[in-house]
């Protein structure tokens, strides 16, 4: 298969390795192609290679990545789908599969076109592994590989077919779920990031500035999650809201994470081996810290994350008061220059107009 992946970042990089060690000709859609070399590496946190492949090439024409593509990964940020659907649906055949990597953050409807023009559109409710560039264009280290994947497609009849090529490049089990909001609602960063930056910077104003800030995930603290349980309490009474669908795989994060009890939940956060020392999104100035608002922690996670929560809670009269109170907050201090999601771009105004996307 011609396999074409936008973005050759952490998620890029490592899909690129996986299928190109198949088989498969990857061609990588990148801004920088001439960083890339033709062979990339995964390796693990002892920098140990535990995956390479070649790549056919990395280019930044649009026509040479998608036009007569099989398979196409799309591993952009969230606020990029539309872009990357602008460059990507020209070249499309009939029947070009398009995956978003992670499946949630709206990506499905900046396709929806595509889905007009005969390709699926499919997405992973999480991806196989943390993943982070050790060297751009050439190595990336993955840890903590999933014992299994999740899949679900739009039209939904194509999921068994997305799950079994995803099984196979992979090697590694793989579910499919029964509605693709399962992927949409999952509870991940649009929660888990979301308070966390609410707790750190809760008392930011424009001018303000913080001598010391904790590591993101290490130095993660109770009083997080305490809110981070609330609202994923209130993203499961949303679930149960939305009758018409069967969103069972849309795990509690306490699930998720094996942890029901706030001591337990910290201290687990705090210990996973893909976390350890990854840093706050801030800005230093004169060795003091500002909260960096065009962090994809925030300018995704929140824009594209939790706000659809809570567009889909009005659409369904759902009241959510602890995620209302962060998007409330986040709206105080966000950065307006990013744009951010809405069903109502996409002619999605009402639960009919919702439900006949989300029900193909």
């Amino acid at each position: 298969m011609k396999v074409a992946i936008a973005g050759g970042g952490n998620i890029g990089t490592q899909f690129a390795v996986h299928f190109a060690e198949k088989g498969h000709n990857v061609y990588i859609h990148t801004s920088k192609p001439e960083s890339f070399s033709s062979m990339l590496s995964i390796v693990d946190h002892n920098n140990n290679v535990i995956h390479q492949a070649s790549i056919k090439k990395a280019t930044s024409s649009d026509k040479e990545a998608f036009q007569g593509a099989d398979l196409i990964f799309v591993t952009v940020p969230s606020f990029a789908m539309k872009s990357a659907a602008r460059q990507i649906i020209p070249y499309l055949k009939k029947g070009t599969m398009i995956g978003i990597i992670p499946g949630n953050g709206g990506g499905e409807l900046a396709f929806k076109e595509a889905i007009d023009k005969g390709a699926i559109i499919f997405g992973l409710q999480r991806v196989p592994s943390v993943a982070r560039i050790v060297e751009y264009g050439k190595k990336v280290c993955a840890t903590g590989y999933r014992q299994k994947l999740y899949v679900a497609a739009l039209p939904q009849e194509n999921t068994n077919k997305v799950k079994k090529l995803i099984s196979t490049n992979f090697d590694m089990a793989c579910g499919t779920l029964p509605d693709y909001l399962n992927l949409t609602l999952t509870p991940s960063n649009p929660i888990l990031h979301t308070t966390r930056l609410y707790t750190l910077f809760k008392d930011y104003i424009p001018g303000k500035a913080y001598k010391k800030v904790p590591l993101f995930y290490q130095e993660w603290d109770n009083e997080t999650t305490k809110l981070l349980f609330k609202c994923d309490e209130e993203v499961q009474k949303l679930c149960k809201a939305l009758k018409d669908y069967n969103l069972s795989d849309v795990k509690s994060l306490k699930i998720h994470y094996e942890n029901n009890t706030i001591e337990g939940f910290t201290h687990k956060i705090q210990n996973i081996e893909g976390f350890q020392g990854l840093l706050t999104p801030t800005i230093k100035f004169d060795n003091e810290f500002i909260p960096d608002l065009k962090s994809r922690y925030f300018t995704a996670d929140f824009n594209y994350g939790l706000n659809i929560f809570m567009q889909i809670a009005r659409m369904y009269r759902v009241d959510m008061p602890n995620c209302q109170k962060i998007i409330n907050w986040y709206n105080s201090i966000r950065d307006i220059s990013f744009n951010e999601f809405s069903f109502d771009d996409y002619g999605i105004k009402t639960k009919k107009a919702f439900n006949r996307f989300y029900k193909m």
